[in-house]
């Protein structure tokens, strides 16, 4: 059993962690694996997302009016994973998730913060699964390449066509 100063250092802990991240997510890794959360913790700290684990009641405690709305139902083993990006975190556990869904890893988003309100885990994969500002841009350029392309294959059968007629 914790002691009461400890206990206190570890919501204040939580708390500064809460307030220094853009977006949190809630996550349940009720049957993870040690070899796999080395993994997830890992692959989390490379995308600069924070993972700690916590005591729901302490957690509860350190996320009293932190942002508004009513906290998700924390069920199971929870743990906390923070960015100061927005989509960052979410996304990495959705990746997380995806690349090891075959594996029987258990790993589910509980919820979150996001803009400073809670939100619920539908919210939260919506979320997960914007892709990157790289892979965005990327589909950008190849939007906007395509209607020049076709206008030069156009333009090329054009003047081919005119050539034969000569």
């Amino acid at each position: 059993m914790l002691q009461k100063s400890k206990k206190a250092e570890i919501i204040k802990d939580l708390e500064a962690t809460i307030k220094g991240s853009e977006s949190l997510v809630f996550v349940n890794f009720h049957g993870l694996k040690v070899s796999d959360e080395t993994v997830l913790r890992r692959s989390l700290r490379a995308a600069g997302v924070g993972y700690k684990v916590s005591r729901k009641t302490l957690l509860a405690r350190a996320l009293q009016s932190k942002a508004l709305g009513e906290i998700p139902e924390l069920a199971g083993e929870v743990a906390i994973a923070y960015s100061e990006d927005e989509i960052a975190s979410p996304r990495e556990i959705y990746n997380f998730q995806k690349t090891n869904k075959g594996k029987g890893v258990g790993l589910d988003i509980l919820g979150g913060i996001f803009e400073g309100k809670f939100i619920n885990a539908a919210k939260m994969m919506e979320l997960a699964m914007i892709p990157t500002r790289e892979v965005l841009l990327s589909k950008l350029a190849f939007l906007l390449r395509s209607p020049i392309q076709r206008l030069a294959v156009a333009v090329s059968e054009v003047v081919k066509g005119k050539g034969a007629s000569n």
